[in-house]
């Protein structure tokens, strides 16, 4: 790739100025600095240029001006990735979706909405919530991620049991090719069996095959009422054996999420939580549903923990009397960012391990990281109902042991038979251990289908392969 030259007389720059206008092309490192990296551990690289679109038809000239000089290009979102998809490398310019911003529609009868890539997720929700609907869609990073970049890596969040991934919401697309054309699949209904369906090339493609640059997404009947509890278990048995009554019992059941003791301890140290109850337990599970009836949702699951209370499955519960109350249960497992933050330099994976194959990979894991990393802290939890588990390993003193706590737990990952990532994507992270998830096989197609798409190679090159 040619090196970007800074001289205002760059066809290359001229040619992107053109198209985007003074204010779309920036070189100013002020802002520039701001594009230098995602929320991974990848190092952060200025870019020499960042480019700011307008419009879908603006992001497919970039990059077919990109491919004709043969100039890298990093697609930009919230910046929210934690594999280093987002993270530049030295000589690529970034390209910034913020500016696709636009909700074009909001079908009240179809239950669908027609949002540009660059929309933040939390202002899709807020919005489509005005009109009695909603995105189910939830993760953390809510006021920052965009819409695009949650399709890019299919993520999936803190309600996949009940409503899937980013994949199950999709319904059309909107693409800007590698060179430059627009592919449209804005497809609205969800039935629809007319050939290959080929969004879901892109879904999760982590944008190596193209930018997203618009969505139709699908909406669910907005819920008027969250009932939540938090359990404390005897053993991860109980935990699948919860899991598997509540399934069978709450029908509106949206999200089961697991947190083993060291995780419930750090926790409460860091973010100054009170215990939640007298005793401590292996294991706690926080519930919570979703429906229009507060009298009959709280019944529901109040009558459920009774029953497992009784027969031993649950050790102790207490369930939300008001929103305060859920926000204060909720606030156990969204601790995360702190723990992140305060466990740095640190290993954190984002895995799949089959339910069955679970309590045996966090036991084991467990025992191998404290033999070889006693001094550090080792954290287990996640939403076991779709077999997504998180490990938080760290403060790590050197790079090579955080590589060595690394190849220790994607070892175990494909022992397992798991994946290496279930919701955040391989990024360059995670790129040299995804022969743990995916055969030899498999991931030549997936370079085959890379160099049909994108033969130059200019979009986030580097990522996935």
């Amino acid at each position: 790739m040619s090196a970007i030259r800074n001289q205002s007389v760059d066809p290359f720059f001229s040619a992107l100025t053109e198209i985007l206008g003074d204010a779309g092309v920036v070189r100013d490192p002020s802002i520039a600095s701001n594009h230098a990296g995602d929320w991974s551990e990848a190092t952060r690289s200025t870019p020499c240029i960042v480019v700011f679109p307008r419009t879908p038809q603006q992001v497919a000239a970039t990059l077919e001006i990109c491919a004709r000089f043969r100039h890298q290009v990093v697609v930009q979102g919230g910046l929210t990735g934690l594999a280093g998809g987002a993270t530049p490398r030295d000589g690529e310019i970034a390209l910034s979706l913020s500016r696709l911003n636009a909700i074009e529609d909001i079908d009240n009868v179809g239950g669908t909405a027609t949002v540009q890539a660059g929309v933040v997720l939390e202002e899709l929700q807020r919005r489509v919530e005005e009109k009695d609907w909603y995105f189910p869609l939830d993760l953390g990073a809510r006021g920052s991620c965009q819409v695009g970049g949650n399709a890019a890596v299919n993520a999936g969040g803190n309600r996949v049991i009940r409503f899937g991934t980013m994949r199950d919401m999709v319904l059309g697309l909107e693409v800007a090719l590698p060179d430059g054309r627009l592919l449209s699949m804005m497809n609205r209904v969800t039935k629809n069996t007319t050939g290959v369906d080929l969004k879901h090339l892109f879904i999760g493609s982590e944008g190596t095959l193209g930018v997203i640059t618009r969505l139709v997404v699908k909406l669910s009947p907005k819920p008027t009422y969250a009932c939540t509890a938090l359990c404390a278990l005897p053993s991860f048995d109980a935990a699948t054996r919860l899991i598997r009554e509540g399934r069978a019992r709450l029908p509106s059941l949206s999200a089961f999420e697991v947190m083993w003791e060291d995780f419930m301890v750090a926790a409460q140290e860091i973010h100054a939580l009170r215990p939640p109850f007298a005793a401590s337990a292996p294991v706690y599970v926080l519930i919570e549903t979703l429906g229009t009836d507060e009298a009959n949702e709280r019944a529901l699951l109040e009558n459920f923990l009774a029953d497992v209370l009784e027969s031993g499955l649950v050790a102790d519960a207490v369930v939300a009397q008001s929103m305060d109350d859920a926000q204060r249960l909720w606030a156990y497992r969204e601790t995360v960012a702190e723990l992140l933050s305060h466990l740095k330099p640190h290993a954190a994976f984002d895995v799949g391990v089959p339910m069955a194959a679970m309590d045996r990979f966090v036991s084991s894991t467990r025992d191998a990281l404290a033999q070889q990393f006693p001094n550090q802290r080792h954290l287990f939890f996640g939403h076991i109902g779709d077999g997504n588990l998180h490990v938080l390993s760290g403060p790590h003193e050197t790079s090579d042991d955080l590589h060595r706590v690394e190849d220790l737990v994607y070892r175990a990952v494909g022992k397992a038979g798991g994946s290496i990532s279930a919701e955040h994507g391989i990024g360059v992270i995670k790129r040299d251990f995804l022969h743990q998830s995916r055969s030899a096989d498999e991931i030549a197609l997936m370079r085959e289908v890379k160099n049909l798409l994108d033969p130059a190679g200019v979009l986030n090159a580097g990522r996935i392969l």
